[in-house]
């Protein structure tokens, strides 16, 4: 396009030229190569100018420049800062955008931290170590946001007006929160929802290796959790408390808090097979701390 109207600028001025000054053209005429050269030249510079700049909104163009959507900035509460796993989320670059920590959420955690109760006091103080370890992360901008409503004295309706002032999305573990948020045209992201959803798939009759850490409510029940935090019924397991044992599943329950997998108990792990697991477990510890270690080393 820009070279079209450049050699369409240069006939032009090659035209004006011959009809305003014919005899300069007879005097230049043993010129005539290097005139036209030069004409080609300017004009392929003119048209490549006129052919790149808006003119009255209009763009003469084939090319559009597509910009890329800016990633929404996530408001933070004090459910989520306190319960820390926002932290190793932010670490996986899953969440774009930066983190809004607004300051009335660093009164309340304050407040909870300087609490006469020791385990609301350690909550807080547990939410605070994780901003100061969230703020220090390279690939997650964490902001502080002095803007307040004194005429509203709920956190949580302060918050909703605060995503809605900034178009901003929540992210909590705030159940009555998220409907609340919801109802206002607020997009909420509930961590519950995410490590619900990302919770592994269990079958019946798969095998299972699970520590019994304690006896179950029935009788010659045992209990034993997943990784992610998931109870696991064991049947007959109440005399391998304390043991690595493997079990077969038979069947799962969602409840309201979640799922309960039923198993049966098929006997002791092996030492072979302890060993295995603990070598194993060791390895990816070190492997997380190498890693660590090298990103300190990047800083």
């Amino acid at each position: 396009m820009a070279l079209v109207l450049g050699l369409f600028i240069n006939l032009i001025f090659v035209s004006l030229i011959q009809n305003l000054f014919p005899q300069l053209i007879e005097i230049l005429r043993n010129w005539d190569l290097l005139l036209i050269l030069i004409f080609i030249i300017l004009g392929g510079f003119a048209g490549y100018y006129y052919g790149t700049i808006q003119v009255g909104g209009f763009v003469p163009s084939n090319e559009f420049v597509k910009e890329e959507p800016k990633a929404t900035e996530k408001i933070l509460d004090s459910s989520v800062i306190i319960d820390g796993r926002i932290l190793k989320i932010a670490k996986t670059n899953f969440i774009e955008g930066s983190f809004i920590i607004p300051n009335f959420v660093l009164r309340e955690i304050q407040l909870i931290s300087d609490s006469a109760d020791p385990i609301k006091r350690n909550r807080g103080r547990r939410g605070l170590d994780m901003l100061n370890e969230l703020q220090q992360l390279n690939n997650i901008k964490v902001k502080i946001s002095y803007i307040d409503y004194p005429d509203i004295r709920d956190v949580d309706s302060k918050l909703v007006q605060l995503a809605r002032d900034i178009g901003g999305k929540l992210i909590t573990n705030d159940f009555n929160l998220e409907k609340v948020a919801e109802v206002q045209g607020v997009q909420v992201l509930n961590l519950n929802a995410l490590t619900e959803a990302l919770r592994p798939i269990v079958l019946p009759g798969e095998e299972l290796k699970i520590q019994v850490v304690k006896e179950g409510k029935d009788e010659n029940q045992g209990i034993g959790y997943l990784d992610d935090g998931t109870m696991v019924v064991i049947e007959d397991g109440r005399e391998l408390i304390g043991k690595l044992v493997k079990v077969t599943v038979t069947s799962i329950i969602q409840t309201a808090a979640g799922k309960m997998i039923f198993t049966k108990a098929i006997g002791p792990v092996s030492e072979e097979e302890q060993q295995q697991n603990t070598q194993e477990k060791d390895s990816n510890k070190n492997k997380k701390a190498r890693e660590n270690l090298l990103k300190r080393a990047k800083r």
